[in-house]
Formats: structure tokens, sequence, C-alpha cells
């Protein structure tokens, strides 16, 4: 590569490797782009400026902006068996007696499942705003207390202050969250403001683990509300499409990174999915 390069043909370059890869090194970009480390330092500065990266330790990752709801059944068509490993691993968290908290969505529905599936669970309640899980739980097993408020068909959800008024006399041992993006400097968001605010008062009423459950696509993606920053969380269950430079950064903010469908001890540390 010329090193006659001006910036914004640089910028552009590195916004093309961001766009197939996701994720980029300082240390590569400028060996690519025969620059300093300190140009591309600046460059990926002014990227994110313009709100099109976001800087990492050592690199940065495409900024992805989520403004508007997809359907539920068409998020459902999405990475359908990272979100059926990603449930099977965050269900196997759960403890008998636990209370636990669900949200809305489709990886969080497929936690429901897991749950339901395991024999040996027992004395188990979740609380929800999730029809579609809630709808899944048979009328034998453990309970499954169902939040009021307005439903919401796009995301077969409820919200608004009935349900908050609930959430708000209760409190869980657990929490798994499912967010529609996820990253380092915005932490988790959602397009959807009475979604967030749901999840914001479960973490706010659970004295356990934080978990937010989502596919790698969800890694990069920002969108309009927050639902919690990185330091609120404590476990991030997602699948082998993660890249390790993304896991190496949260586990640097004190999020335990769970990749679904990794063998024990693999990454020396005997963590992973059994």
């Amino acid at each position: 590569m010329s090193k006659s390069l001006i910036p914004a043909q640089r910028r552009q370059k590195i916004l093309e490797y961001l766009q197939f890869h996701q994720v980029a090194s300082i240390s590569g970009l400028a060996e690519m782009l025969g620059a300093s480390e300190a140009t591309i330092r600046r460059d990926l500065e002014w990227l994110e400026a313009e709100g099109i990266a976001e800087r990492t330790h050592g690199g940065a990752v495409l900024t992805q902006r989520m403004p508007l709801e997809p359907p539920y059944a068409r998020s459902a068509q999405a990475h359908p068996e990272e979100k059926h490993r990603i449930g099977l691993a965050a269900a196997s968290l759960v403890r008998n007696g636990e209370t636990i908290f669900l949200n809305s969505g489709t990886t969080t529905t497929q936690v429901m499942h897991h749950l339901l599936a395991r024999q040996d669970l027992r004395d188990v309640t979740v609380i929800t705003n999730n029809v579609t899980a809630a709808l899944a739980a048979p009328s034998l097993g453990f309970e499954v207390v169902l939040l009021g408020g307005y439903f919401r068909p796009v995301a077969t959800s409820v919200f608004g202050h009935f349900a908050t008024a609930m959430l708000r006399q209760v409190s869980a041992d657990r929490a798994f969250i499912g967010v529609d993006g996820i990253t380092l400097k915005y932490g988790c968001t959602t397009p959807a403001s009475g979604e967030a605010e749901i999840a914001r008062v479960m973490i706010e009423r659970t004295h356990g683990s934080v978990i937010v459950v989502a596919d790698h696509s969800k890694w990069g993606v920002v969108s309009n509300f927050e639902i919690a920053s990185l330091e609120s969380l404590d476990i991030f269950v997602t699948d082998m499409g993660l890249a390790s430079e993304a896991r190496s950064a949260l586990e640097a903010r004190s999020v335990h990174v769970l990749l679904a469908g990794e063998r024990p001890g693999a990454d020396g540390n005997g963590r992973g999915e059994s």
C-alpha cells in the first residue's frame, strides 16, 4: 500500500476493512496502509467522532446503527442455531429455588425453552414481560409471572408503568437480558424506550448476576435507548462468532464472556458450556 494516501483515502480504506471484518487492530491497519500507528490512531479518532467506529484498546470496531426494531418473527429467523446454543448455555446457569427476570426477545425466549427442558430444576420462578416465553411454559412445572402492561405486538411483550410498578415490588436472584446492541462505549442498547425501561428496572431489582444474552451480530451495534453500561453486567453469553478482540475487551471490563458451544477449558480457565 502506497504511503501517499491522503487522510480521506486512508479513512475510506479503514472503513471498508471494518465493514468486512467488523474489528481491526492499529498495528494491522498501519501495516496494511503503510502508515504509522500514530497516524492510524488519529484516523480512528476521526472515525469515532463521526460515529462510524468505536475505538478499543489497540484497535477499533465498526459502529452499526439500529434505529428501528425488527418484528419478532424476523428476529427469530436471524442466527437461530446460535440463539439455540446461547439459550442452552444460559439456562445451565440457573439453580434450584431461584427467581429470575427474563425480558423480551428471541434469545431470551430460547433461554425459557431450555429452562423448561431441564429435568433437574425445582422451585424456579420466572418473572417476565416476554409473552412468547410465558406461553411456552406448561401448566405444570415452575412458576411463571407475566407482567401486566401495554402489549407490544412487534415484540410480543408488555411494557409501561403497570409493568414497571410490578417489577419494583419484587426482586430476583439473576436476570437474563436480551439486547439489540452492545458496544464498549455505549453499553447495551435497544431501539424501544419501553423495553429499555423494563430491562433497566429488572437490572436494578436483581441482587445476583446480570446476564446479557445476545448473538455475535449484536456486537458493535448501537441503538437509541440505553439499557445498561458494561459495568452493570456480570456475564455475557454469546456464540463462537464473537471476535477474540471483543472478548478480550469485555473481560478487561470485568464482564465474563461465556461462549456457547465452547469446550470446557478452551480458554485455559475451565470456562465454557459442558
